[in-house]
């Protein structure tokens, strides 16, 4: 008895093990990029004005030190780029091994400790204090040490106590009632019921859980500040979405070519091309990837001709050929005064179809050759490839999409049909945000938001799941309880689905648990009765042998059925997109059945088993 109630402990204790086994190899990688790291510190001297150069140890740096990092030299801490320009490298953070382009002002301003600088050089204000800088916070994070209990957690935890309350009062009652029918309980034996009948499964796997959750968002290259931010991803009810980098790609692609009136498709496709030959914008290769597709042949490039490049001033570029002939493509105005300056005309047509696309939130590009216009080049944000069915398994999921984008009515009407987000906040500013979130939260919604701006901190604050990107800003980091290490907004996705199996999981193993428990109850005290109380071998629907084997089996069982679940505590219970209700009664039948019957099969074929050596040994 003593060595299974033994390994009953262990058990529950190995599946947290595990758990955080994991947490601490990652630890140790974060850390082998922090240990030795220096610092190049720039100080000033008031009286001469001149700057000195000193190393220090990282872990000295304080808020507001202004460091010089070169080529090939760790990032120590985090912070902002004053001065400078270099690409550096983030794959210990992140993982992708492109560069990243970092430079003072705007949106590629912060830079992360423990990254490294690839090229050139860069002047940084230390933004965090030794201790809290971003990997700082991950090393805590992944060791599980800043982890705290949800509040679902906190919530399940108050049930598994009033249980076991519940269940030590069943015990307490039995020893008078085993007295009156002349039936003998010991110590022991009433110590071992009580750890068989207590939730000791749920309760050894609930740590387990928490943390193979945390995990699984770190493998999806995704920091959590807490336990509570990935529980509440799994509550969302609502999603705020940006329409640029979330729904759409943010560059505009080439849709189609309109030619004027008296103009060939084919002659506008062909001088279209032309003008994108050489250029490497990712409109002008949507142009020829487009015409391609149209023409079903590969264009080159002719060897005489010269590219002319687009300025801000011109706002066009095209070729020049030796001949004289020039074409050109760009803003309308600019191509109407080019044409105009040659002697040239606009057709009549040509206004419709400029407005037309206007109107649904494409950009009108117009193709001149010398001096007469051919026609216009339909430029359209990009929808991003399955979004429309992701958003459909969110909607089934019972979660709301809202899509901010500053376009006009129309086109957000237009993008949001064609994305098949549920709505949509046009001409939005970052104030309108908050108050879509305020509102939400006030109909008793969880919200969850994406962001990288400064303007952004404010909306990720209030939102209950707010995540950020690591390029963005360092307000937005700090404001937001995720951020996302590769900057890709569409996957707050990924995080909600993960969240919803979190609590799948824990759900389905509690369900599991408590039936499991309950189905022991029934196993075990007929078996301890029936002697003493012959009417009652009719509910020994197990037919165990005798109450020693009975407890016994019970008490292995209940040993060995952690660790058999720890594999699925870990993995989580597969996910499908489907609504709460339809999820409660898949997992009411599923794990609930399966945690009555699995007892009685488990405990049956160990009774069997161990039932005649106990008969050989006397008990």
């Amino acid at each position: 008895m003593t060595l299974i109630l033994f390994l009953t402990i262990l058990f529950a204790n190995f599946a947290e093990s595990v758990a955080e086994g994991r947490g601490k190899a990652q630890a140790e990688s974060l850390k082998k990029t922090q240990k030795n790291m220096k610092a190049r510190i720039i100080n000033k001297d008031k009286a001469t004005n001149q700057t000195k150069e000193t190393i220090i140890d990282a872990i000295e740096l304080k808020k507001d030190d202004i460091v010089l990092v070169k080529a090939g030299e760790l990032i120590p801490s985090d912070g902002e780029v004053i001065e400078g320009i270099a690409s550096v490298d983030e794959s210990a953070i992140t993982g992708e091994s492109a560069p990243v382009v970092k430079e003072s002002g705007g949106d590629f301003a912060s830079v992360t400790g423990g990254t490294t600088v690839s090229s050139d050089w860069l002047m940084i204000k230390i933004t965090s204090s030794s201790g809290e800088s971003f990997l700082d916070k991950m090393i805590s994070l992944v060791e599980g040490a800043s982890r705290k209990k949800t509040p679902n957690e906190i919530a399940l935890n108050t049930l598994l106590v009033s249980l076991t309350i519940i269940f030590l009062i069943v015990i307490v009652t039995l020893y008078p009632i085993a007295s009156f029918v002349h039936v003998k309980l010991s110590v022991t034996t009433l110590i071992s019921l009580t750890v068989c009948l207590i939730p000791t499964t749920i309760g050894g796997l609930l740590s387990a859980i928490g943390i193979a959750g945390m995990d699984r968002v770190t493998r999806f290259n995704v920091i959590a500040m807490s336990g509570k931010a990935v529980e509440a991803s799994g509550d969302v009810d609502t999603m705020i979405l940006d329409k640029t980098g979330t729904i759409t790609f943010g560059n505009r692609m080439a849709a189609k070519f309109l030619p004027v009136n008296g103009v060939s498709l084919e002659e506008l496709t062909e001088n279209a091309v032309l003008t994108s030959l050489k250029d490497e914008t990712p409109e002008g290769k949507s142009i020829i990837r487009l015409a391609e597709e149209q023409e079903d042949k590969d264009f080159m490039t002719p060897a005489e001709m010269t590219f002319v490049e687009f300025t801000a001033q011109t706002r066009m570029s095209g070729v020049d050929f030796p001949t004289g002939k020039t074409i050109r493509k760009g803003a309308t105005d600019a191509v109407i005064d080019y044409i105009q300056q040659q002697g040239g005309g606009v057709p009549n047509d040509l206004k419709r179809i400029t407005d037309e696309i206007s109107s649904v939130g494409g950009t009108p590009l117009v193709v001149s050759e010398d001096s007469k216009i051919l026609g216009v080049i339909y430029l359209k944000d990009t929808i991003k490839p399955g979004l429309v069915e992701r958003f459909a398994r969110l909607r089934e999921m019972g979660i709301k999409t809202i899509m901010c984008t500053g376009d006009n009515p129309l086109t957000a009407a237009t993008i949001a049909q064609e994305a098949g987000v549920d709505s949509y906040i046009a001409e939005c500013k970052p104030e309108d945000k908050i108050k879509a979130i305020k509102v939400e939260q006030n109909d008793g919604k969880v919200v969850a938001m994406t962001g990288d701006g400064t303007n952004d901190a404010p909306a990720l604050a209030q939102a209950d799941v707010g995540i950020a990107m690591n390029s963005g800003t360092s307000a937005a980091k700090e404001a937001a309880n995720m951020v996302d290490l590769d900057s890709d907004p569409t996957k707050i996705l990924d995080i909600v689905e993960i969240g919803k199996q979190l609590l799948i999981t824990r759900g389905a193993l509690t369900t599991f648990s408590i039936a499991n428990d309950i189905a022991k109850y029934f196993a075990i005290i007929p078996a301890m009765f029936m002697l003493a109380i012959p009417q009652i071998h009719v509910l020994n629907i197990m037919n165990l042998a005798t109450p020693s084997s009975a407890i016994l089996s019970a008490l292995i069982f209940n040993a060995i059925i952690i660790p058999l679940l720890i594999p699925l505590a870990m993995k989580g219970v597969k996910y499908k997109p489907q609504h709460s209700d339809k999820m409660l009664t898949h997992n009411m039948l599923v794990y609930g059945l399966g945690g009555v019957i699995a007892p009685f099969i488990g405990i049956k074929i160990i009774d069997l088993i161990i039932a005649p050596l106990l008969h050989m040994i006397g008990l």
